[in-house]
């Protein structure tokens, strides 16, 4: 067994990313410690470059990592692969929390973080013994599901190495050159464990840091190999030590290491101005901040731990410093009613956000909010597809399912209208105008695609929950890809091929 290939399936529909489309690090990571040891290693990232199924049927196992959204998918390529007679193994949140589910799909599911045990995992397939000392990992045995121990998280992320992105198709040659943006990971975990939220049951309640040091040499790395315009800082929250944080940004303007830079903070980040100065003299020029709400009951029920008048200071506050804001709602909880998503859109243009989502609440498998929901009976569909916070999938307490869904269009209609496009021109932050031109642009294409759904939402809102949507079709360029290569018979020269190669 040589030949090890990665999949991260595309998002059922576009989002405000599908502009500048980013790897997620979990299987870019696995496949260079693979790489390191010895195997040939290629990424299928479907938001880069299209997958090549004759090229992934010559693969010895595939991988493919999932979030719920990517899910459905996820099972359909899997089941492809599988029926080629390739073993088959999943990882990503999803599968994590829903392994049994997994399994009816692909032969192995590593569960949790498997950066210490990915290797031992290939050499168990390689050999066919050994799976029950692999930590994380579900499979069946004699017609039994086995779930061996929880893997334990990876308690020194020093050992992780550099992401080699040049294994992700699309990126082979000066990989982090043609990424517009290029993801930089400095810690895991989240103690904050929002309701909604799946990070915590995948990567704990402990934050875990790498060293300044080695977050530096990425950073060189970036610049030697002339990475391009900006850096993604991968964390869940960059901040979460603000004097470990200050430490790494000294170090960046020490080492004249200061490319354009963006990461995922909390209001708190405003109460501290060194800090908000050493970002701002490090080149930060965007955060993205989960505001969440406008609504002081729902920021409890979402266990936010911020109040309207943390995010109100917030915002002025990072606008002072020149560092732009990409805030994040999130509508539908219990307490929400239509008044909220008006006052929150209104809350949004007042403050002068430069741009925002507005997305709908979504129970996550592996969530308090998904097990609540599951308790209450109150999901009208479990079609994963849906499941991308753009899309109703539960029955909301005080708005009826058509009006989450067509407020929440509406309110990003309303945040990316002309008349604030033009506020930002009159006031030449064109950078600006091009990001709710943006905004506005993929509101109105998402509007054309979904209108099924919004049907579909008013029909439940009327009748009933009864009535039933057809699954998405997600899979099905990759189904006609199969087909064409079983009738070429190409398959079958796949197999004799690697059945005679003696590696």
């Amino acid at each position: 067994m040589k030949k090890i290939i990665f999949i991260e399936p595309k998002p059922p529909d576009f989002h405000i990313f599908s502009r500048m489309p980013l790897p997620r690090l979990g299987t870019v990571l696995l496949g260079t410690i693979l790489k390191q040891n010895g195997y040939i290693v290629k990424s299928y990232v479907e938001s880069v470059g299209e997958l090549e199924l004759e090229d992934v049927l010559t693969a010895d196992a595939v991988g493919i990592s999932t979030i719920t959204s990517t899910a459905t998918r996820a099972y359909e390529i899997a089941r492809i692969v599988r029926k080629a007679g390739i073993p088959v193994f999943m990882g990503g949140p999803h599968v994590t929390y829903l392994p049994d589910e997994a399994l009816e799909s692909c032969d192995y599911v590593l569960r949790g973080e498997a950066d210490e045990s990915i290797v031992d995992f290939i050499k168990a397939i390689e050999t066919g013994t050994g799976f029950e000392a692999i930590p994380g990992l579900s499979y069946k045995k004699d017609g039994q599901t086995i779930h061996n121990k929880t893997a334990s998280y990876c308690k020194d992320l020093d050992i992780l190495p550099c992401p080699d992105f040049s294994i992700v198709k699309g990126l082979e040659k000066e990989a982090r050159k043609h990424l517009e943006i290029t993801p930089i990971m400095t810690s895991r975990g989240c103690p904050f464990d929002c309701s909604f939220c799946s990070v915590t049951g995948m990567f704990g309640q402990k934050y875990r840091f790498r060293s300044k040091e080695k977050v530096i040499e990425e950073l060189q790395l970036h610049k030697d190999n002339g990475g391009g315009w900006g850096v993604f800082f991968y964390d869940d929250n960059f901040t979460a030590d603000k004097k470990r944080t200050k430490e790494l940004l000294r170090l960046m303007i020490e080492k004249n290491l200061t490319p354009k830079w963006t990461a995922q903070v909390r209001v708190d980040v405003a109460k501290d101005p060194e800090l908000l100065d050493l970002m701002k003299r490090s080149n930060c020029h965007t955060v993205y901040i989960g505001l969440e709400s406008v609504n002081p009951e729902t920021l409890k029920a979402y266990n936010k731990k911020q109040s309207v008048e943390d995010i109100e200071r917030c915002i002025k506050t990072l606008h002072e410093y020149g560092i732009r804001i990409h805030g994040m709602f999130v509508f539908g909880s219990d307490n929400d009613t239509v008044e909220t998503i008006h006052q929150t859109v209104t809350f949004a243009k007042k403050t002068d956000l430069e741009s925002v989502q507005f997305m709908i609440l979504t129970p996550l498998p592996g969530t308090s909010f998904f097990r609540e929901m599951e308790k209450q009976n109150r999901f009208i569909s479990k079609d994963w597809s849906l499941y991308d916070a753009h899309h109703v999938v539960f029955e909301p307490k005080k708005l009826t399912y058509h009006e989450l869904q067509a407020e929440t269009l509406k309110a990003t209609t309303r945040f990316y209208s002309i008349g604030q496009i033009i506020k930002r021109a009159v006031k030449l932050h064109m950078f600006n105008v091009s990001i709710k031109l943006y905004g506005r642009n993929l509101t109105k294409k998402w509007a054309k695609k979904n209108q099924y759904f919004l049907e579909y939402t008013k029909a439940i809102t009327e009748k009933g929950k009864q009535i039933e949507l057809a699954a998405k079709n997600t899979a099905e360029d990759i189904k006609e890809k199969f087909r064409q290569l079983e009738i070429s018979g190409v398959l079958s020269n796949l197999h004799a091929t690697k059945t005679n190669i003696k590696w």
